[in-house]
């Protein structure tokens, strides 16, 4: 820190320009934006692999692997849907860094000083139960701040609890 005058200039500020209600409202805006790309990649999927396999000769007589071919066409399908689930977030981040490029390098800041924080404030679960389950130990579910304060009480409970019951 130098002294200019009257005023203190500070040097490598770890400050953002981002409110964590910005932040936390774009936090929002990519798990949205995931989970609708997660269910058109899962429609897509399905229907990609129902056409395929809607175009295959498939003698109703004989097991495909031990199986009825009709319970295989249908796992298939449901298989082709859950992969095209998981290749939602695939196509969903590029589309919220395009929709935010301006602002990307703020919420990165922001986002590892909020994973920083969820990391030094959740709890232990080592000393979890059926009746004492952890409080969302990664911080996906905290949108905003009320969600924080929430899961922080949430924590403090979790920790009131296991050193009661331990």
């Amino acid at each position: 820190m130098f002294k200019v005058g009257i005023r203190a200039v500070r040097f490598n500020s770890t400050s953002v320009g981002m409110t964590w209600q910005q932040y936390l409202a774009l936090k929002k805006q990519n798990s949205r934006i995931n989970t609708v790309m997660s269910a058109f990649t899962a429609a897509g999927g399905a229907l990609a692999t129902l056409s395929y396999m809607g175009n295959l000769e498939i003698d109703p007589e004989k097991t495909i692997f031990g199986i009825d071919p009709l319970m295989f066409v249908v796992g298939a399908v449901l298989a082709g849907g859950f992969g095209g689930f998981l290749a939602g977030p695939v196509i969903g981040n590029p589309v919220f860094r395009l929709m935010n490029r301006n602002q990307l390098a703020q919420f990165r800041t922001r986002d590892h000083q909020f994973l920083e924080r969820i990391k030094s404030r959740r709890v232990d679960p080592s000393s979890q139960s059926m009746s004492n389950p952890v409080p969302d130990y990664y911080g996906e579910r905290i949108y905003s701040l009320a969600d924080y304060k929430q899961w922080l009480r949430d924590c403090n409970a979790f920790k009131r609890k296991a050193k009661e019951f331990l």
